[in-house]
């Protein structure tokens, strides 16, 4: 178990990279279009506009409301058979960020200032994701005492 909460652990921390990566490729390829001409409003949105880097929104708000929670979700579930000192408060973190993480993404939409508080998180998630897989490195400690040198 202690070797499937270290890969959960580093898929999450993945996971991160992967929605850093969608986001920025949507946010340029967006970008891109607007300085080739092209219009961005309401009406755009509706009829399904498309540029290269459409699809990084699609992957950005799937996998982020979808996998990453799951991801999370099963990784709180193994951290209690993993007998790993301090991992189940790792990865109750890391599920509580991911909470946090996935409404802020909803709510910035009202709000768009929360999307500096969406990056920032992100960041958090990914620290905690690594520290969590980390902790799979530290020996557990054992009850007998060390046999005396003769």
């Amino acid at each position: 178990m202690r070797t499937t909460y270290r890969v959960l652990a580093w898929i999450l921390a993945l996971e991160v990279v992967v929605q850093a990566a969608a986001i920025a490729w949507a946010v340029f390829g967006l970008t891109a279009w607007i300085e080739g001409g092209g219009v961005l409003d309401a009406a755009a949105i509706q009829s399904d506009v498309q540029f290269d880097g459409v699809v990084g929104f699609m992957v950005h708000g799937m996998n982020g409301q979808i996998i990453v929670p799951a991801v999370a979700l099963i990784l709180l579930v193994v951290s209690f058979f993993a007998k790993l000192p301090r991992g189940v408060a790792f990865a109750a973190s890391l599920f509580g960020l991911v909470v946090v993480q996935v409404l802020l993404g909803m709510f910035a939409h009202a709000v768009p200032a929360l999307g500096m508080l969406h990056g920032a998180v992100a960041l958090a998630i990914l620290v905690v994701a690594v520290m969590s897989a980390r902790l799979t490195a530290t020996p557990t400690t054992t009850s007998q005492a060390p046999a005396a040198m003769v």
